[in-house]
């Protein structure tokens, strides 16, 4: 077995997302020395499944081994329809970024051009659009399409912006097309809410604790509306005070009125 092949190969799934729990298959697959053989892996993501088939080709001219590409399809809770796609590592889209594009989210990603220019671009799949081999076409939006992630995320009352430490990971993890969990300060109160960039429309897509969609704008504005006192109610109350003092006044001119009064009888 080429050793320095298998290491390279080893790494490379690591870099991938897949760790090193099939080192042992892959290994012994190696030692096996047939044309070509595939692993197997399944993983969870709270609810979700993923399955992931991965292809790897012996070279015809020499004992080392590729690894070509890896299926991966998602299966949903109470969904019986599975959406699969083929990703390749040369693309570096790791294990868990292809499960996000799977589940519809965006991913920023370092790319290189056809003339070997790197840039960096949001990609997300198409599920309206496939290639001939079934794969979702893949969208890109690129910087200049305008949507800046973290200008988006600062109109917002974000906990975590306020610690630059917080706010790379934040941003980071966004980046990656997870569904990441944000602290925002709502009328002194904090609440949890989950987010993921919603690049075609330059904006962020949210949701609370139970998954359930939220929209941002009618937030705010409720927090705008709660924090802006209400001049009516207080006017109101005002008025009530003024009145209440004028009474008591009143009372206490009739009560002196009556004492002097009373005063002149006895006199």
């Amino acid at each position: 077995m080429n050793q320095k092949n298998y290491e390279y190969l080893t790494e490379q799934l690591k870099r991938t997302g897949f760790g090193d729990t099939l080192n042992d298959d892959l290994r012994r697959n190696i030692e096996k020395q047939n044309a070509e053989f595939t692993l197997n892996l399944g993983k969870e993501y709270g609810t979700d499944k993923v399955s992931a088939t991965l292809y790897f080709k012996k070279s015809p001219e020499s004992d080392m081994f590729f690894f070509n590409k890896y299926d991966l399809q998602l299966k949903k809770e109470n969904n019986d329809n599975a959406v699969r796609q083929t990703f390749y590592p040369n693309k570096n889209i790791t294990l868990k970024e292809g499960y996000n594009l799977l589940d519809g989210r965006a991913v920023n990603k370092l790319l290189t051009s056809k003339q070997d220019e790197k840039y960096t671009a949001w990609l997300q799949l198409d599920f309206k659009n496939q290639s001939q081999k079934g794969n979702y076409e893949m969208k890109q939006y690129h910087q200049n399409y305008g949507f800046d992630l973290e200008k988006t995320l600062s109109k917002y009352p974000i906990k975590e912006l306020q610690n630059e430490q917080y706010k790379e990971s934040l941003i980071r993890s966004l980046e990656r097309g997870n569904l990441q969990s944000a602290t925002f300060v709502l009328n002194g109160k904090e609440e949890k809410i989950f987010l993921t960039p919603n690049v075609a429309f330059k904006s962020l897509s949210a949701f609370d604790d139970k998954m359930q969609k939220v929209s941002l704008s009618e937030l705010m504005q409720k927090n705008k509306q709660e924090q802006i006192p209400d001049l009516g109610n207080k006017q109101e109350a005002s008025e009530k005070q003024v009145a209440k003092k004028a009474s008591a006044i009143k009372d206490d001119t009739e009560a002196t009125g009556q004492k002097k009064t009373r005063r002149h009888k006895i006199a």
